[in-house]
């Protein structure tokens, strides 16, 4: 009889365990979560102000090249480093050591939160479409709206991370619902006539070249695939490993998708020089109602919302997540690494959400809108990304993690080009956007310090003093050219 007890007692907790492990479906609801939020919504709008339907056409060619190859990358990683958990902070670490893995953490941490502050923007953006008080998102009314669902999801998360994003599956087949309606019914009122008009933008100056057109949709279509990473993130509570990898690659087939199908049946019912004349925040909305009356331009504002919700959610997890994981590594402090009784990051959430109040508050003062404030969060998430194709690529090159023998050519041209995509993003965020981010990146040499602090470690090798300082050079001329209005806060 001890022996059966034992075996009962030993096997109780791991039962426990495996319960609170995700599957397969909610891997895919987390990714496709992440990704679809409220840029689809804005995307007829957002992809017209810069560019005319040629550059469009390129600008998601070069997308879908980079982040499939990004998303194959995350898939190849989860299985031949199935010992690094938390995917974009854990690879930068492990190819580029501790503080290039600390900054993929901080960069990555930012961008969910930035991003959360956006969504909560856009959610109260979108009712100010129908209770004038909450105007763009960014009056008083607004942020005390936002503040009561932000603490409202928090609440939810600490109940636990499976139980949230069970949820997240709900939201997650809610919001395509009216990403299908659309679709079918633009496809039915697209007319060839409209789509060709000025094809290539040469009668519009204002555009640019082909070349200013195709960079000007860059940031747009990186904040519609920010997600992507999504199951890698939570790759320590997946039931199976393998399931990563398919959840990854499955997402991002469904977002390219809609995203492309959106994009571009918009500007066969309405210009490009009509699309740039709507609101930034729902245009989706208005292209459906020019088709299908008001009731149409209701449907897909209720759909924005429900997204949004759903994408607020899964980010309040992925948010919470890296801090957690980082300080379980010891690359951050050990303060983040505590879980409640429910398995959730409970003080990296508490950490988290505040900032995202604190934000909140600020955009009432500063102004900000929805497409500032993702503009930021899609740069801060670059960091990460390059790193993640560079130490795919590093591994192809070296053949750690190969068998002797086995064929690396294909991992070495996926890795290649997801490492150029994230350098050319870099390169097409333009000069602004990089300094405001080198301001907020900053002060996370501060925590980098304390941490080392912490464990009794070294503070910096040579070529990481290199880095913090001109990091810290970086975030002098954004703060010197910000105080002078050369560059604009928010």
């Amino acid at each position: 009889m001890a022996s059966v007890t034992m075996g009962v007692t030993a096997k109780a907790p791991l039962a426990q365990a495996r319960s609170r492990r995700l599957g397969l479906t909610a891997l895919i609801a987390l990714v496709v979560g992440s990704m679809i939020g409220g840029g689809v919504f804005s995307l007829p709008q957002n992809m017209a102000k810069g560019a005319a339907p040629a550059a469009i056409l390129i600008g998601w060619l070069i997308t879908g090249i980079g982040m499939l190859a990004l998303a194959l990358v995350y898939q190849r990683l989860s299985t031949r480093k199935p010992e690094l958990d938390s995917g974009p902070y854990a690879y930068a670490r492990a190819g580029f050591g501790d503080f290039v893995g600390f900054n993929s953490a901080w960069g990555y941490w930012l961008s969910a939160w930035i991003g959360n502050v956006s969504y909560a923007v856009l959610i109260f953006g979108t009712l100010g479409h129908f209770f004038p008080m909450f105007g763009s998102g960014n009056t008083l009314p607004a942020i005390i709206g936002a503040s009561v669902a932000l603490w409202l999801i928090h609440a939810l998360v600490l109940l636990g991370v499976r139980q949230a994003a069970l949820a997240n599956v709900v939201f997650t087949i809610a919001k395509l619902v009216p990403i299908v309606l659309f679709v079918a019914l633009v496809l039915l009122a697209f007319r060839i006539d409209t789509f060709s008009l000025d094809f290539w933008g040469s009668g519009t100056p204002s555009l640019g070249s082909i070349a200013e057109q195709v960079k000007s949709t860059m940031l747009v279509t990186l904040w519609v695939f920010i997600g992507i990473e999504g199951a890698s993130v939570v790759s320590a509570r997946a039931a199976k490993r393998e399931d990563i990898g398919r959840a990854t690659i499955a997402g991002f087939g469904l977002a390219l998708s809609a995203y492309v199908l959106v994009s571009l049946l918009a500007l066969g019912v309405m210009t490009q020089s009509e699309l740039v004349g709507l609101p930034d925040t729902a245009s989706m909305a208005d292209v459906l109602g020019s088709i299908a009356g008001p009731w149409g331009d209701l449907f897909i504002r209720v759909g924005l919302l429900v997204s949004v919700a759903g994408a607020f959610l899964s980010w309040t997890l992925f948010a919470a997540e890296i801090p957690f994981v980082a300080a379980r590594d010891g690359d951050m402090p050990a303060f983040f690494s505590k879980e409640n009784a429910n398995g959730s990051p409970a003080n990296a959430l508490w950490v988290t959400n505040l900032l995202v109040q604190a934000f909140l508050i600020l955009t009432y003062f500063s102004e900000s809108t929805y497409t500032a404030l993702f503009y930021i969060a899609s740069v801060a998430i670059l960091v990460p990304y390059v790193f993640s194709g560079a130490y795919a690529l590093k591994l192809a090159l070296t053949g750690e993690a190969y068998r002797p023998g086995e064929n690396r050519g294909r991992d070495l041209l996926i890795g290649a080009v997801a490492t150029i995509y994230g350098i050319w993003l870099v390169y097409a965020a333009g000069l602004s956007y990089l300094l405001m981010c080198a301001l907020l990146y900053a002060p996370g040499i501060v925590i980098f310090a304390w941490t080392r602090r912490e464990r009794g470690e070294r503070m910096f090798g040579p070529v990481d003093a290199l880095l913090a300082l001109g990091l810290v050079v970086a975030a002098g001329i954004a703060a010197w050219m910000m105080w002078t209005g050369a560059i604009s806060p928010l």
